[in-house]
């Protein structure tokens, strides 16, 4: 079995997708520390001055330092929501299936669910159907399992990938310096790293950005036109 371990992304970038349809079992790591810094609560998509970018981000409570993922709250009012949809407007005028993107966004953020990692899960299996991915998945803090007293960062990853079964550990790119061949090896599990080529798609009159929200994706090219880049790396291998 092939498996993904990774934290719940909000509206993540294309790559996060390409992990997907390369496994057969994706985790939910919600037990690890929130860190604001990170992709949980926010994304990425272009300016309305047609240069760069800006955040869409989705605002939490306040919590303690070192409070897992899933203990962290989404602000519960709608002005938020509000707020990202309306960042989205500029790009009727340009992009070809922005009313499309708008609406999906929209019946999205409409569910409605406190717990952060909870709603990204909802938002990432929309956009698995939306993308015609599988998406099997189970939420680490549901598994019968305890990592606390389990080692580093690494050794965390091996115990739950021997928990699970798992022949093989698949990450992005990104954590190459995080995780060695031969700790795995030493385990029978085969470590593998998705790498996929930047997707370079048109965006006039916006100057691209590569690796935006998904939600960017969306407005420039239909879901059957983005499956088809995803299978196009899947079957090279």
């Amino acid at each position: 079995m092939k498996l993904a371990i990774m934290q719940p992304y909000f509206f993540p970038y294309i790559g996060y997708f390409d992990l997907l349809c390369n496994v057969d079992l994706f985790i939910v790591y919600d037990t690890v520390q929130y860190i604001r810094r990170g992709w949980i609560h926010r994304n990425r998509v272009l300016q309305h001055n047609k240069i760069g970018w800006q955040y869409i981000i989705m605002p939490t409570n306040k919590a303690a330092q070192k409070t897992p993922i899933n203990e962290i709250q989404v602000l519960q009012n709608n002005n938020w929501k509000y707020r990202i949809l309306g960042q989205l407007e500029h790009y009727e005028k340009h992009a070809p299936y922005a009313m499309e993107t708008i609406e999906f966004a929209k019946k999205c953020l409409e569910v409605n669910e406190v717990s952060i990692s909870r709603l990204n899960v909802n938002i990432l299996h929309q956009c698995a159907d939306l993308l015609n991915i599988g998406f099997e998945y189970k939420l680490c803090s549901e598994l019968n399992i305890e990592l606390d007293s389990v080692g580093n960062a690494e050794e965390k990853i091996l115990y739950l990938c021997e928990f699970l079964g798992a022949s093989e550990y698949v990450n992005l790119i990104g954590g190459v310096d995080l995780y060695h061949e031969d700790s795995f090896k030493d385990r029978n599990i085969k470590l593998t790293f998705r790498n996929t080529p930047t997707w370079i798609y048109e965006t006039t009159p916006y100057e691209f950005e590569p690796n935006l929200s998904i939600i960017d994706v969306l407005m420039w090219n239909r879901p059957d036109k983005i499956k088809e880049y995803l299978n196009k790396y899947r079957k090279a291998e």
